[in-house]
């Protein structure tokens, strides 16, 4: 009886923002992604163009070596992002801090696909645990929102070139933003990513050095087959089925494909911790396990973490209690 109304409860959120996504078409957009290269037309030569870049993936997450300059304003950081976007909003990085009383341990938290809001419970949580906490606004998103928009739209889309770019600037965005924390005196670095975040801060922590753990909530690898099979993207699929195999897509967005950075996240020196949904329909427990065994086919052992529960109700008693609990204990010991 409770887990059917647990999982009706989670269908409706799923489908709360159903009447604002739209269907649209399928955009290549090569010039958004791999602004470096020449024309693109068709869609084998983006997906070869993709695979080269997931392959080359140090230096297609990497950043400049110069640091930006910075503006620390009452609790929040500012700075310009080094991938410009067509959306002015967008192109200054916003991240707001709450500090702990040590300052030793930062928290990089990266939120979910078209949060409204920063979740302060969460960072108050943290710091009262002795970690500072600094949410960045993902592209497209609070701060950086486009002007008119209704939802994230141009952070994942069936514009595939600037899907790709939109991550790619996330990415860049973070591994700037530790750079600064460290330059600001913090030693110790994590990332901590919920649903569509967590494919950020996977991807930040396969490629940045300086992060030791990776708190990964409602993750998988496979983006593509997240976005064909889960509840919260039939929008996208319906624009995209008919006009492009999911093989092709998984193809087309290779470099953001957390199963094909792996070896990365499986480093000795890098901690990852998953905790996935057995009843979740956006991010089907399918694929999660799927990267868990990636993972530990890569040599890791990650500390993974299953709830009976749905996406959207992990937020709910008693399970974003454990999950709290669960995560700080991971990133602290």
């Amino acid at each position: 009886m409770y887990y059917r109304w647990l999982d009706r409860w989670d269908e409706r959120r799923t489908r709360r923002s159903d009447d604002v996504k739209k269907v649209t078409d399928l955009v290549l957009a090569p010039e958004f992604a791999f602004p470096e290269t020449e024309v693109v037309t068709e869609i084998g030569a983006f997906c070869e163009t993709a695979e080269r870049a997931a392959s080359a993936s140090d230096a297609f997450f990497s950043p400049p070596s110069a640091l930006p300059d910075v503006i620390w304003d009452r609790g929040f950081l500012r700075f310009p992002s080094d991938i410009l976007t067509e959306t002015t909003e967008n192109n200054l990085v916003h991240a707001q801090l709450t500090r702990s009383k040590r300052r030793d341990h930062a928290l990089l938290v990266f939120h979910h696909w078209n949060a409204s809001s920063r979740n302060a419970q969460l960072s108050r949580f943290f710091s009262r645990h002795g970690i500072s906490v600094f949410e960045m606004a993902l592209p497209y998103h609070l701060e950086r929102s486009r002007p008119g928009s209704t939802y994230a739209d141009h952070m994942l889309s069936p514009n595939l070139g600037r899907t790709i770019q939109s991550f790619r600037q996330a990415v860049v965005d973070g591994r700037q933003l530790i750079r600064i924390v460290q330059r600001a005196g913090y030693e110790k670095v994590s990332v901590l990513g919920v649903s569509l975040g967590s494919w950020v801060a996977g991807l930040v922590a396969a490629h940045e050095p300086a992060v030791k753990k990776a708190s990964l909530l409602l993750t998988a690898g496979d983006l593509a087959e997240m976005v064909w099979t889960g509840g919260a993207t039939r929008h996208i699929r319906a624009s995209l089925e008919g006009r492009i195999e999911l093989s092709d897509l998984q193809r087309a967005w290779a470099p953001l494909n957390l199963e094909n950075h792996a070896t990365k996240l499986a480093r000795p020196d890098l901690d990852v911790q998953i905790v996935l949904a057995k009843r979740d329909r956006v991010v089907l427990p399918a694929l999660s396990e799927r990267l868990v065994r990636r993972l530990e086919g890569a040599d890791s052992m990650p500390d993974v973490k299953r709830l009976n529960c749905g996406h959207y109700s992990l937020t709910l008693p008693p399970y974003i209690i454990f999950t709290g609990m669960r995560v700080s204990r991971f990133l602290n010991r």
